[in-house]
């Protein structure tokens, strides 16, 4: 069933069941970054897309991971579906969207997603949370009418290109499938390995 694939075929498949399963949140990936240092650091994200050789989630640009995306652009992902009993890893070097990217996904966001985005000053310390909420209703008060806030500047998408991908598959005898990609001079090279 693996070799041969395209990664992104089969990511694509395991998606979409996932999202059959009627799984909360499938989408949602675990985020590891590392500063220059080599301290790590890892946080959900939700994917908002896979397509033309990347993965894609969005973001506060003056947030700590954006900050470590800066320093250190590699990065890993990965999902795990309890449910299913597969978990995909996924690795690679990390390049910001355009601000065209960024904006037309802005655009789709729910309006309060976009209050939220934008009144968020992300992973600063707050003195007291009521400022967060002055933020918050001060930019509903100003846009509420056209119910669109601008997107911010400090606010844009990531896309992950990836260089490794490895899908792992639990067999109730712990004798777990793991199928591993790798590239190798613009092709994927494919090997199971031993759980």
């Amino acid at each position: 069933m693996f070799k041969g694939k395209d990664p992104f075929k089969l990511l694509h498949h395991y998606l979409s069941l996932a999202k059959s399963a009627e799984i909360p949140l499938y989408e949602a990936m675990t985020l590891a970054t590392a500063s220059r240092s080599g301290r790590p650091s890892a946080r959900m994200v939700l994917l908002k897309e896979s397509r033309k050789g990347a993965v894609s989630f969005f973001t506060n640009y003056d947030s700590r991971k954006a900050r470590e995306l800066k320093a250190n652009p590699r990065v890993a992902l990965v999902f795990f579906w309890q449910k299913l009993d597969i978990q995909i890893r996924i690795e690679g070097r990390v390049k910001q969207a355009s601000a065209s990217e960024s904006d037309a996904y802005w655009k789709t966001r729910p309006f309060e997603s976009q209050i939220s985005g934008a009144a968020s000053k992300q992973s600063r310390a707050l003195r007291h949370r009521d400022e967060l909420l002055a933020a918050a209703a001060e930019l509903r008060t100003r846009y509420g009418e056209s119910r669109n806030v601008p997107r911010p500047k400090f606010w844009g998408g990531y896309h992950v290109v990836p260089d490794r991908f490895e899908f792992w598959l639990g067999k109730p005898n712990r004798l777990h499938e793991r199928h591993q990609f790798s590239l190798s001079k613009s092709r994927w090279r494919y090997e199971e390995l031993s759980p």
